[in-house]
């Protein structure tokens, strides 16, 4: 299948062979088509699937086959994005997919001036990429209006109510057009997402290319047993030990962010931080530094773990455990993108055994044990809360191993490596990102 034969606009079938983009992935094939004729639609795929493209593709198309003259405050398609990276990101995408089309967009968002943001909606704008607190911020200072609103987004959902923008979202709803296209998005389907859904969508196609909360199957996941005051030591040697590529640790505290930089730079190792108390410029520096490989080492906390693509990425390390294990989904889905291969190791502290427990019954597979690094903890395998998964039945049931010759209660076992590969930050409630408006 080609994007051609998706029934494609001329101009947009040109951008895409300008980025070498010949075949659409598994979303981008099953969506658009449905979008092209105007359906509502369910989403559900994990990071790096390409949906953002499943939906730009087909606004870009729709849109400038009715061209109107914008018409000031008032534009014509919004999505809604939880953060500033992935609102950025999104506005980036629209650029690139509609260079050779006449519609305009802009992003807006928390943590920076109103000023340029009001300016653009001013102007006139077709596509408005936005983040929940900033775009109500600015439809209650009359900034704004969404009664011409034509199509609307709601991207990477789960995240959004992670973040506590529930209220927002659905005071937003009530100001859209009761006729229009709607979209949803969403990595996991809880039942609160559920919910959202049924009040947002009217009919949709449902699209669900890979299970919720399963992992890439290109990422060769591993686990390293450490204890807490020796993970900076076990960081500094598995990057020295990792040449290639940039590596993206996670921690779970913004101050850890901060001091695991320093920590690390003592041993020659150059990264930056991001996390919600950095401001808009510095996590942009910050980024451009990673991208560009003047930092090989990025350490963030959750608020990367979606909206952030960067090309290069072939190490995660989870340095703490996330207490949300969807949230392991999403921070390993930064490498392996693009059809390459990638690795993520976790570091596991005898204190954080059940969060490795939860993580590994959310994606049904237990991950091997990287076994001897100089820094072996105290939660080796032999401890190890253990799952067997009855891929039958769907239910997960505590492993009980049959009693062996010599086996003896409290004893410890040598353990061993399994083989083969295996596919706490809220930002600031206004969102982020630059606002401008590019003419495509």
């Amino acid at each position: 299948m080609t994007f051609a034969s998706l029934g494609l606009a001329e101009p947009l079938l040109r951008a895409l062979n300008e980025k070498n983009y010949t075949e659409p992935s598994p979303i981008q094939a099953q969506s658009i088509p449905y979008l092209l004729q105007g359906r509502d639609m369910i989403g559900v795929a994990q990071t790096g699937t390409g949906k953002t493209a499943a939906f730009a593709l087909p606004i870009l198309q729709r849109l400038s086959a009715n061209p109107v003259s914008t018409i000031p405050k008032r534009p014509r398609a919004l999505i809604l994005a939880p953060t500033r990276e992935l609102a950025a990101q999104i506005a980036q995408s629209f650029g690139t997919y509609g260079k050779f089309l006449h519609l305009s967009h802009a992003a807006v968002f928390g943590g920076v001036s109103l000023s340029p943001q009001i300016r653009a909606l001013q102007r006139g704008i077709d596509i408005l990429i936005a983040t929940p607190g900033r775009l109500a911020d600015l439809e209650r200072q009359k900034h704004l209006s969404l009664d011409k609103v034509e199509i609307f987004v709601l991207d990477e959902a789960d995240r959004m109510l992670d973040l506590g923008f529930v209220h927002e979202i659905k005071r937003i709803i009530t100001k859209l057009p009761p006729k229009r296209q709607s979209l949803l998005y969403s990595a996991t389907m809880p039942p609160a997402i559920q919910e959202l859904a049924a009040s947002i969508v009217h009919n949709p196609a449902r699209v669900e290319v890979t299970p919720a909360a399963t992992t890439v199957e290109r990422i060769d996941q591993q686990v390293a047993f450490v204890n807490r005051h020796d993970k900076a030591k076990a960081l500094v040697h598995f990057i020295n030990g990792h040449p290639k590529g940039l590596v993206l640790v996670f921690v779970r505290m913004k101050h850890m962010a901060n001091k695991l930089v320093e920590q690390i730079a003592r041993d020659g190792i150059k990264a930056d931080a991001i996390h919600g108390n950095k401001s808009q410029g510095a996590r942009e520096r910050a980024l451009e530094n990673f991208r560009s490989g003047r930092s090989r080492v990025l350490v963030a906390t959750d608020i990367a773990a979606r909206g952030i693509d960067v090309k290069g990425i072939t190490l995660v390390v989870n340095f703490d455990l996330p207490e949300e294990p969807e949230s392991y989904v999403h921070r390993i889905g930064r490498t392996a993108r693009a059809g390459l291969d990638g690795m993520a190791i976790a570091f596991c502290d005898i204190s954080e055994r059940n969060l490795l427990r939860n993580i590994e019954r959310t994606i049904r597979r237990t991950i091997p044990v990287l076994k001897g690094h100089p820094f072996e903890g105290a939660a080796t395998q032999a401890d190890r809360p253990r799952t067997t998964f009855d891929a039958g039945s769907g239910i997960d049931r505590p492993h009980r191993p049959s009693p062996r010759p010599g086996f003896r209660a409290g004893g410890s076992s040598s353990g061993h490596r399994s083989g083969g590969r295996s596919g706490g930050d809220n930002s600031q409630r206004g969102g982020f990102s630059r606002a401008g408006r590019s003419r495509f």
